[in-house]
């Protein structure tokens, strides 16, 4: 047995050297983007659609932080994100002005349509926290408001995030909705099954069966 616990050892340093030498996620994106303020001085129907230097999918994360200074009570920040299949499929993040800090997601699929799955008009977001949309394609949507979470696993099938547009105003005649500030996002996504990693204990423990069988066999046959 002590013959086998020395190959085991030998083997995970060896293994473990071997995969440290290799990228451990080659499929990991990070992106962050700093939207200043008179961009989200628009209507809907003018907001241009802006597409990102990188397609995030399978498994992605968007932390929204809201250093926005509204100029409007009735102006908001919204935030949509479209994805790469379908452009008229979208999540939508809307953030109100201080006192209320209204906030509210939504999503727009081909099937359902245009639907509000949260809305919170007193404290929906807060200023001093970060709000996190993450999704994966086993877990669907989760939608964190930076103290809580208000949409946990929705399904929205496949959605990889292709391109982003942000708008304020309700109406082209409204006063801008927004004076200074800006809104940095931050992009994060990767591939589970591309981490390297994640399948070690397989690797390990295929190796150690077959180390096994190995000196079951010789002592079987000495």
């Amino acid at each position: 047995m002590k013959y086998l616990f020395a190959v085991i050892l030998l083997s995970g340093i060896f293994v473990t050297s071997a995969f440290a030498q290799e990228e451990k996620n080659p499929s990991l994106i990070i992106d962050t983007l700093e939207i200043p303020s008179d961009e989200f001085n628009t209507v809907l129907r003018e907001a241009p659609i802006r597409v990102l230097d990188k397609v995030h999918a399978v498994s992605w994360q968007v932390t929204i932080d809201n250093n926005l200074f509204y100029a409007n009570p009735e102006g908001n920040a919204v935030l949509r994100l479209y994805d790469q299949e379908t452009h008229d499929e979208f999540i939508e993040v809307g953030m109100g002005p201080q006192p209320d800090n209204k906030f509210w997601v939504a999503v727009q699929t081909p099937k359902e349509g245009y639907i509000v799955v949260h809305s919170d008009l007193d404290r929906g977001w807060y200023p001093q926290a970060k709000s996190i949309i993450s999704y994966t394609d086993r877990a669907g949507l989760t939608v964190n408001n930076g103290a809580r979470i208000v949409v946990t696993n929705l399904d929205i099938g496949q959605f990889a995030i292709h391109s982003y547009s942000v708008h304020g105003m309700a109406g082209s005649t409204d006063p801008p909705a927004v004076s200074s500030g800006s809104m940095i996002i931050e992009f994060l996504s990767g591939d589970p099954a591309k981490n390297i990693f994640a399948l070690y204990p397989f690797y390990m423990a295929a190796g150690v069966g077959i180390i096994v069988a190995v000196l079951f066999i010789t002592k079987k046959r000495t």
